[in-house]
């Protein structure tokens, strides 16, 4: 049982964790390259992994995509989706795709010399999949070395702390006030009906010893 306790555990902290890497705003430092617009298939299952910012995406096969071509300082290609989330989820409200595609045409620079960026962004980049993260956001920075301090994970994760601590204390209250005496209530009415049924058993013991010493 014990086994079985964590092995469920480890599956929801996988399940939660990878919803939330998936979800949460991440930085890359880049140096853009190139903009295209390219049709894209829209699997049956890997469709969750696309934008839905219309209701017609729910019924296309396929649809046009632009992308955001990068390189990282280290010299790999990182390829941005620009598509916007509108009201669905994940929840960024963004309705900026041709702002931020003429932002992302600006920054264009060559390795001789390059203009860097900071993308911030969400989701997975799987070439099996042909899954892209999504791009939210892209500013100019000093350098490549530049550190990205994500404050809205901080902040996010602090809030989480926060709201389990407090769930915990109410919890904890709740069981202190309800729970434990309901037990405690419990646990009373059970002994005094097992004294019962004892003492019951030893006059029935008591009575069937009376007419054992009548039979000698």
């Amino acid at each position: 049982m014990r086994k079985i306790k964590w092995a469920l555990i480890a599956i929801v902290v996988l399940i939660v964790g990878g919803f939330l890497h998936y979800t949460l705003p991440r930085h890359d430092i880049v140096r853009v390259v190139n903009t295209y617009q390219e049709r894209q298939e829209l699997g049956d299952w890997t469709r969750i992994f696309w934008s839905k910012p219309d209701d017609l995406s729910a019924g296309l096969i396929n649809r046009d995509v632009q992308f955001i071509q990068t390189v990282l300082p280290n010299g790999k290609p990182r390829v941005f989706r620009n598509e916007d989330t509108g009201w669905s989820w994940p929840p960024y409200f963004k309705f900026d795709t041709a702002n931020l595609l003429t932002q992302a045409e600006d920054l264009k620079s060559t390795a001789d010399a390059p203009k860097w960026a900071v993308v911030t962004f969400y989701g997975w980049r799987n070439e099996w999949l042909t899954v892209f993260p999504n791009a939210i956001s892209i500013k100019p920075v000093a350098g490549p070395d530049v550190t990205v301090i994500p404050w809205f994970n901080i902040f996010f994760f602090v809030f989480l702390l926060v709201a389990f601590l407090f769930l915990r204390a109410v919890w904890l209250q709740f069981r202190e006030r309800t729970i434990d005496p309901a037990l405690e209530e419990v646990e009373e009415r059970w002994d005094a009906v097992e004294d019962r049924v004892a003492e019951r058993r030893g006059r029935l013991s008591r009575w069937l010893d009376t007419w054992r010493s009548k039979k000698r």
